[in-house]
């Protein structure tokens, strides 16, 4: 069932991939495909996700990476991308935001700098292309 599964998102993108190459337009209030629960293992949305937590850690203030600690659910819906909304929980890591500093990070759980949000990240994403956008994100402390 997983391997179908599997075969019919490839499929799917195809066809998003063959629409958007013949039709080009920015209706994203445009869903050719409602919102449908996706695994969490999926190669698009660990690719959206890395790319989401980058985005948040280039834009955060905090002088410390965050990385994702679990991710609790994954949405998809086509519209003229592939849209994913991804409800993770973040912590902040032990690892100062210098350059290359990011490779082996581990997150704060018993300091006085252990900081912890819950966020909801939309990503488009057109992976055929390399192209990924956040297109929002909220994050709450908890």
């Amino acid at each position: 069932m997983t391997r179908l599964w599997g075969t019919y998102q490839l499929l799917l993108a195809l066809l998003v991939a063959l629409v958007a190459g013949q039709h080009t337009y920015k209706d994203t209030d445009k869903v050719l495909w409602e919102l449908k629960n996706v695994s969490s293992s999926s190669g698009n949305v660990k690719q959206c996700l890395w790319f989401a937590m980058q985005e948040y850690n280039k834009d955060s203030e905090d002088k410390f990476f965050f990385q994702v600690v679990k991710v609790l659910r994954v949405q998809m819906q086509v519209t003229d991308r592939l849209e994913y909304f991804i409800d993770a929980e973040i912590s902040r890591t032990n690892c100062r935001k210098l350059p290359n500093s990011n490779e082996n990070c581990v997150v704060k759980n018993t300091s006085k700098l252990e900081k912890r949000q819950m966020c909801t990240f939309c990503v488009g994403a057109l992976p055929w292309h390399g192209y990924f956008t956040v297109m929002k994100k909220q994050c709450v402390d908890i």
